[in-house]
């Protein structure tokens, strides 16, 4: 029974470690390179710690000086960190329970357009590439003038934050 016990500890021990080195630790020394991310604590890991198709950027903490550009600004540089891997999908999830989820493709993109694109631009249509856990989309795709596109995309930003953790309280 003790070998048994040894053994699977030990397995946990390979598991976690293997999870450090290929998602955790690369995108936490990403995040800690800029000092406007010390009041966002997002910790990214691979789904169930061994599923390596699916990352889980799971968003822990938020000190109420953080703003929803600055947890954006976070899950973009852990993305960009993290643009050479590749995964089916992304899990924002806040506290260990998935709000949203992004397809694989739309992570990488985020992740490689980081620095040279627009940070307003990707703000603004980030809602509309989501998911709810369940599948069916989380937020609509606007079209028509441009003034009223970019009205509703902010609303739809505002509003997948206060989905993701606002409605739960800092």
């Amino acid at each position: 029974m003790k070998k048994l016990a040894v053994w699977l500890l030990c397995g946990l021990m390979i598991i976690m470690a293997a999870n450090g080195f290929y998602v955790t630790g690369p995108a936490l020394l990403a995040a800690r390179e800029d000092a406007r991310n010390d009041h966002v604590v997002m910790v990214p890991h691979l789904r169930y710690g061994v599923d390596p198709s699916v990352i889980v950027m799971d968003l822990i903490k938020i000190d109420r000086e953080a703003s929803m550009a600055d947890v954006t600004r976070v899950m973009l540089q852990m993305a960009h960190k993290l643009r050479d891997r590749t995964f089916s999908s992304a899990h924002l999830a806040y506290r260990g329970r998935t709000r949203f989820v992004l397809s694989g493709a739309d992570f990488k993109v985020l992740g490689e357009e980081y620095g040279p694109q627009n940070p307003v631009y990707t703000m603004r249509t980030l809602p509309e590439k989501l998911t709810r856990p369940d599948g069916s989309r989380a937020f609509d795709t606007w079209t028509g003038g441009v003034i009223g596109v970019l009205s509703q995309q902010m609303d739809d930003f505002q509003a997948f934050h206060r989905e993701w953790y606002l409605n739960e309280g800092i």
